[in-house]
């Protein structure tokens, strides 16, 4: 496979930060968090997306960070399509189908002692980490540019890691269904602007909690699912060199934590859900619909969120 030649994307960076020194550039965000969030400190969820690494003072780390991020297998085949866009009619594969059955479910599912098998939504997959916004807004980021976007990393049209920048700008620029707005986050400081834009300052972020990374499949709900808001923002990791979300708000849903433990008692997890009232709009050939055998806008459709996945709520 070939690699990102990131060469004008290091210019960039020296240019950018103090004598070529990463950490310099990052800092700026962490004080935009604390400038509209004084009292709030910045939850781990978004703080290991700041620094790729302890040694993140030197460019290679990051130009070898950016190339690694093109390799990064989606474990959950095409469900993360289904779970980004509820239009979505894209074919299920094998895996996708399979997932599907353990994270697409009914409200009244949500239950003590209920069993499921999971198996990417409890791994993180995804460690591409945010850039500081004057560097993400100086490269090229639209389905209109491609030649330039290719052009500026050095890539073959035909790469896979051109693909995947296809993919990802494709998403971004999919028009927003009757009731979702949405937006692609590509830094920390132009995420935070607009789920303030859209919820106020008075908000919580919150993201799937695991004791540890497991090989376990099988868990159980092991307490009551607490509803945490009808009001949020979901926001999506995608496949990118750098951190880019796509955030996107859906009329008439409810999100909830829900407690699981494994089925050997080994490891805790509290995941994040989502159920969806009205499923009007949505594809007739969603993966959903075929998995729990129900038609658009007839019964709430809930799904379990992967650990990438960022959800803003009213405190």
């Amino acid at each position: 496979m070939d690699h990102f030649h990131f060469l004008p994307f290091i210019i960039l960076l020296v240019n950018l930060s103090l004598a070529g020194n990463v950490h310099a550039a990052l800092v700026p965000a962490q004080n935009y968090w604390k400038s509209v969030f004084p009292n709030t400190p910045m939850p781990k969820s978004l703080q290991i997306l700041l620094n790729p690494s302890p040694s993140a003072g030197n460019t290679k780390v990051l130009a070898e960070m950016v190339h690694s991020n093109t390799k990064v297998i989606d474990s959950l085949g095409s469900y993360s399509n289904y779970q980004i866009n509820p239009s979505s009619t894209t074919k299920p594969d094998k895996d996708a189908e399979a997932d599907g059955k353990a994270i697409f479910f009914l409200e009244n599912q949500l239950r003590l002692g209920r069993t499921l098998k999971v198996s990417g939504i409890l791994k993180t997959r995804n460690t591409a980490s945010f850039l500081p916004r004057q560097i993400a807004q100086a490269i090229p980021f639209s389905s209109g540019k491609f030649p330039e976007i290719f052009k500026y990393f050095s890539l073959e049209p035909k790469s896979d890691e051109a693909n995947l920048i296809k993919e990802t700008i494709q998403k971004c620029e999919t028009p927003a269904m009757k009731g979702e707005q949405r937006y692609c986050a590509t830094s920390l400081e132009s995420l935070v602007d607009w789920t303030v834009s859209k919820l106020g300052k008075n908000i919580q972020v919150l993201s799937n909690n695991v004791e540890k990374e497991t090989e376990n499949r099988v868990f159980a709900i092991a307490g009551e699912a607490k509803k945490v808001g009808e009001t949020e923002l979901v926001c999506h990791k995608l496949k990118y060199a750098y951190a880019v979300f796509l955030c996107h708000s859906i009329e008439k849903t409810t999100a909830y934590t829900v407690p699981l433990v494994s089925a050997d008692g080994s490891t805790k997890a509290k995941l994040l859900a989502i159920c969806h009232k009205d499923t009007s709009a949505w594809s007739p050939d969603h993966l959903a619909f075929q998995i729990l055998k129900i038609k658009p806008g007839t019964v709430p459709v809930c799904h379990f969120l992967t650990k990438e996945t960022l959800v803003w709520v009213p405190k």
